[in-house]
């Protein structure tokens, strides 16, 4: 039977990442199978990215803080909450979930929980300061707001038990749906591909290796420009083809940071920053570049990785990605520790591959996608939870 579904996000913003994307991207499904999806979020109304959003999307804004108070969305969903058979809230430690445990707690209508990798303990190693002051916040928050969940969702095992890690004082029924990704649909690789050189024409003919995500002190960008000028600074043939595509949002101080680091390098003219990429130019970049790349600290699914496998392009990563052991078990890519050491070894076992051997490993991670990550099986995953968890009392 048709659901209708309201998801509840920070922000339809797409540079927000994987979240968002996971979202759209279930729902195109979803939609097709005839249930309807909704999007409740924090942006103001009149926004770009909400009148661009390919779903209805209530916005509540403006929204007050880094915690994104806003004085609507509890009346609002109280009155609306009817006009929908279930809830889901992508994304805690923000008033989208917590306002949405304010309005629904007590009555009769489900919300479920996506934690999209927000309970990693690499949070707490890495910001003590940050986890102290959630964990302030997180006895009467985002613990209860899991605890009344009828179901809390995470995307893989490994997921799962990392969250456990996080706090203490934890609770919650815990189900397991995998995300996936639609991969490129059915546009033409080859003019996807020409139309990202027509763009970058300084990566033609070259041997790319592709970051696309958030510029961001957990995807490891730094590990990665080291481990790159450390390779290029041996002397091997073919190192002169050799080239770094990073793709993502590079408009902050951070992407700024690692700019500056790969002219103390000495490797900017290795190194092509494209800026955030969508559409053929995405699909584009990945059918350019011989694999893909993440030394990531912290991935809890890894929409980009998915993807990448989708093109049919090996992932070397980090065993902080947490669908590492699917990609190892598959030979679908390489997998390494998240330090400077790693992520060479990464590069450096990728570089010394055959050609033949890359090519083997490209179809390995095409079969591996279809296997394991193709969107309609997460979708179907989670509207099978969805009906099952909310008939449960």
């Amino acid at each position: 039977m048709p659901m209708r579904i309201l998801h509840s996000i920070r922000s339809v913003n797409p540079a927000g990442g994987g979240p968002i994307e996971a979202v759209k991207q279930l729902a195109a499904v979803n939609g097709r199978a005839g249930h309807v999806i909704e999007v409740m979020s924090l942006d103001c109304p009149d926004d770009p990215w909400v009148k661009d959003f390919p779903l209805p999307c209530h916005a509540m804004g403006p929204a007050k803080g880094s915690f994104g108070y806003s004085g609507r969305l509890v009346a609002w969903l109280r009155e609306h909450r009817r006009d929908y058979d279930a809830v889901v809230v992508d994304g805690i430690w923000q008033y989208n979930a917590f306002g949405v445990w304010r309005a629904l707690r007590g009555t009769d209508t489900p919300y479920f929980v996506f934690t999209h990798g927000m309970l990693d303990p690499w949070f707490k190693r890495t910001y003590p300061l940050k986890h102290f002051k959630k964990w302030l916040y997180w006895p009467w928050g985002d613990y209860r707001v899991l605890r009344d969940a009828r179901a809390v969702f995470f995307t893989c095992e490994e997921e799962r038990l990392l969250a456990r890690q996080s706090f203490w004082l934890y609770r919650c029924n815990e189900r397991i749906v995998t995300l996936g990704t639609a991969g490129p649909g059915r546009g033409d690789p080859d003019a996807q591909r020409s139309a990202f050189l027509e763009r970058f024409p300084q990566t033609r003919d070259k041997a790319c290796l592709l970051f696309l995500g958030r510029v961001h002190i957990k995807k490891g960008t730094d590990l990665l420009l080291e481990a790159f000028a450390e390779l290029l600074r041996e002397p091997k043939s073919g190192t002169d083809r050799q080239h770094l595509v990073i793709a993502g949002p590079d408009d902050h101080a951070y992407a700024q940071e690692m700019k500056a680091l790969a002219v103390r390098l000495g490797i900017q003219e290795y190194v092509t920053w494209t800026g955030m990429l969508s559409g053929d130019l995405k699909w584009g970049a990945f059918y350019h570049a011989e694999a893909f790349v993440l030394p990531s600290h912290q991935e809890n699914f890894g929409i980009a990785v998915a993807e990448a496998l989708a093109c049919g392009r090996p992932v070397l990563i980090s065993d902080k990605v947490n669908i590492w052991r699917e990609i190892a078990e598959d030979r679908a890519g390489l997998v390494e520790n998240d330090d400077r050491a790693g992520a060479t070894r990464l590069l450096r076992n990728w570089m010394e591959m055959s050609v033949t051997a890359k090519t083997e490993m490209g179809q390995r991670a095409a079969d591996c996608f279809a296997r394991r990550f193709h969107i309609e099986a997460s979708a179907r995953s989670l509207i099978d939870q969805l009906q099952q968890s909310g008939k449960e009392p």
